[in-house]
């Protein structure tokens, strides 16, 4: 059990997170930047994950080597991290189609859905996911036009358009903080 005794703010807050997805049913690239401030002196950062492949991860561009990182498909640990604001960029792949538990990026009736909240999202990508992390989004979806003529998010969309090999894309951004 959780007890408020036991309560501790983050470590760091997130501000916003640039998500973007390449759609596919077995293999869907999931790129999330996260612009993150220290606020608590720690000089790691463990960021939470539910069965999701990393490929890649930077610090502020730049590829960090894989003794700076500690990854599973539950828990993403970098180590020291900068004391001032920094930025991380987080490329994972999950199976829509194999996740039948409705919580992350799934699929339903060949319709990509998603439910984040409450832990949810972290079977999309490694974040802190707790309810006192509060952040804005961006999110790029790309997807093939035949079968997926709509590209939803939450949100005001700011621009869509064509794409090489018959596919498109749509950019949504939410104003508003969320988990």
């Amino acid at each position: 059990p959780v007890r408020l005794e036991n309560y501790r703010a983050p470590d760091f807050a997130i501000a916003t997170v640039d998500l973007t997805f390449i759609l596919d049913p077995h293999a869907t690239r999931v790129t999330a930047k996260l612009a993150l401030r220290p606020r608590g002196g720690a000089k790691d950062l463990a960021l939470i994950g539910d069965g999701v492949k990393l490929i890649s991860v930077t610090l502020d561009g730049q590829p960090l080597a894989t003794n700076r990182y500690v990854a599973t498909p539950d828990l993403l640990t970098i180590r020291n991290v900068p004391a001032a604001p920094f930025s991380i960029t987080i490329v994972t792949e999950v199976d829509p189609t194999a996740n039948t538990r409705l919580m992350g990026l799934y699929r339903s009736n060949g319709t990509y859905c998603t439910q984040c909240e409450a832990e949810g999202f972290r079977k999309i990508t490694y974040y802190l996911d707790r309810p006192d992390s509060l952040s804005k989004y961006r999110v790029r979806i790309e997807a093939p036009k035949a079968g997926f003529p709509h590209l939803l998010s939450n949100g005001n969309l700011l621009e869509k358009g064509d794409l090489p090999e018959d596919k498109h894309y749509a950019l949504w951004e939410d104003p508003f903080f969320k988990q």
